[in-house]
């Protein structure tokens, strides 16, 4: 048994990796987990650790209010069956706490490594940055691949965009790692090109919500982080001005004219121009479209793609309000009926709300919604009262708060690699917050 959980600790400590490679094996990892920690507390009947802590009894209401709104759902098959298996998610930071990384040689480790693989996915995507072509955009990274999307990158991410999400979700982790260590603890230098690399990457990434929500989380540092603020600080005025560096120097920014510009997705029309393969003499041109501006985007809100998508979830909202459509019927409610079909004007129906608060509220109803809110009051006042160094913890309710921003979109819980990342950095969070420095 001993064997075997050390095995399974180890390959949590793999999840951050294998979230590289895509969603099946974490989850894998992540269910097989859920399983063996079930098996060995009640097999060593070590239960008794989980039933004196609130965050167990909420997380176990919080399952069960899904469950008990499943049988109120349109698609009860699609809710039951998400309900019943969210379960691995929720239990993922309990026993990361409890079990996994229980010992401090094993989470320091798990420390190391996510911080190994934040540098390696920035540099991957600087790389990728730098290999640009006007006419074919962003080339391939140091593993081969390249972005389908004119504009975006990949990183190492095969065909996901989603870079500057993993790397601004653990990258303050891996900045927990460096102050752990004595030599690097004041390191101002180091700690301020580690941060600043990531929110460059955040937003090179295209990925708006990754560069604000990090940029959000330095700035909540740089208030409550008591002795690191000069290396917050410069952090954001390093991140920033290398910003306005690759904005003012790079091609990208600068080889095109605006055509036209919209609020809807890929809305923005613009011309790229580029020496012509025939003469080089010759300037030649192409159309692409890309994303719209974020200001357009807010000046016609309620037409564009998150407008849309917002105002038909609290439509559903309205139309059942106590215990919501069902777990993972969003999509299915909107192909169905025709009054929810047709408020999707210039889009075709999403997968899920783009938002966790309103997914809850749309396919959970005010029951789910309040417990979710309990879920996440009880896991803070978890982490407050913990027996860690103050300045783990304040890294940890961070990162918990960047996760949990209500203004944003975000993926979906319920899917798998949203809600493995999700929960394995709540479980991290957990360990940090009774972290001490010897």
């Amino acid at each position: 048994m001993l064997q075997t959980e050390k095995l399974i600790s180890y390959l949590f400590l793999l999840v951050p990796l294998f979230l590289i490679t895509g969603p099946a094996i974490p989850d894998i990892i992540i269910t097989i987990g859920a399983i063996f920690g079930v098996f060995y507390f009640v097999y060593f009947k070590r239960y008794e650790n989980f039933l004196k802590i609130n965050l167990f009894k909420i997380t176990i209401i919080f399952w069960l209010s899904l469950i008990f709104i499943s049988f109120f759902s349109y698609n009860k098959t699609n809710s039951f069956q998400d309900s019943l298996i969210f379960i691995r998610f929720l239990l993922t930071p309990l026993f990361c706490y409890f079990l996994f990384f229980k010992y401090e040689r094993i989470l320091q480790r798990s420390l190391l490594f996510i911080f190994i693989l934040v540098i390696f996915v920035n540099v991957d995507t600087f790389y990728q940055f730098f290999n640009y072509t006007s006419k074919d955009g962003f080339g391939e990274d140091i593993l081969g691949f390249k972005s389908s999307w004119y504009g975006r990158l990949t990183g190492p991410f095969g065909d996901e965009l989603i870079p500057g999400s993993y790397v601004s979700k653990l990258g303050l982790i891996g900045f927990a790692f460096i102050i752990s260590l004595k030599k690097y603890e004041q390191n101002i230098i180091l700690h301020s090109i580690y941060l600043s690399s990531i929110l460059l990457v955040s937003y090179v990434s295209g990925e708006r919500m990754a560069f604000a929500t990090f940029l959000l989380s330095l700035l909540m540092l740089l208030i409550f982080l008591d002795g690191y603020r000069k290396s917050i600080f410069l952090s954001i005025v390093l991140g920033l001005f290398f910003i306005f560096l690759a904005v003012y120097l790079h091609p990208f920014y600068n080889d095109f004219k605006i055509v036209e510009s919209t609020q809807y997705h890929q809305g923005q029309k613009i011309e790229k121009f580029f020496e012509c393969e025939e003469d080089h003499k010759k300037i030649c041109s192409k159309i692409i479209n890309i994303q719209p501006s974020f200001f357009e985007i807010i000046k016609n809100f309620s037409t564009s793609a998150y407008g849309e998508i917002y105002l038909l979830s609290y439509k559903m909202f309205l139309d059942n309000p106590i215990t919501g459509i069902g777990i993972n019927n969003f999509k299915y409610l909107c192909n169905q009926i025709e009054q929810y079909s047709n408020m999707m004007i210039n889009y075709e129906c999403a997968s899920h709300p783009h938002n966790i608060y309103i997914q809850w509220l749309a396919e959970g109803g005010i029951i789910v919604f309040m417990f979710f809110l309990m879920y996440l009051i009880s896991l803070v006042t978890f982490i407050i009262k913990n027996i860690g160094d103050k300045k783990y913890k304040i890294i940890s309710l961070v990162i918990i708060l960047m996760m949990f921003w209500p203004i944003m979109s975000t993926g979906s819980l319920i899917k798998n690699w949203y809600g493995v990342i999700t929960f394995f950095i709540i479980g991290i969070c957990m360990c940090l917050s009774k972290f001490k420095n010897n």
